[in-house]
């Protein structure tokens, strides 16, 4: 996974008027956690990825950049 995924979970969050702290809650992770998915120091499990593209409505092909808007 390179840097799309963490550029388009930020986007999305933020399009969707979510503070790092609520999207953590809605997947059942940490703040730090989050915070760090965007900041691409670590990557998501595929059950997590599961969870981000159910939670914003999006493929997980376009959730990691593999698909464009």
């Amino acid at each position: 996974m390179d840097n799309r995924f963490s550029e388009n979970l930020k986007a999305l969050r933020k399009d969707r008027g979510l503070s790092q702290g609520r999207l953590a809650e809605a997947v059942g992770v940490t703040q730090q956690c989050v915070s760090e998915w965007e900041r691409a120091k670590i990557e998501p499990t595929l059950s997590y990825l599961w969870k981000l593209a159910d939670l914003f409505g999006v493929s997980i092909d376009l959730l990691c950049g593999r698909e464009e808007w």
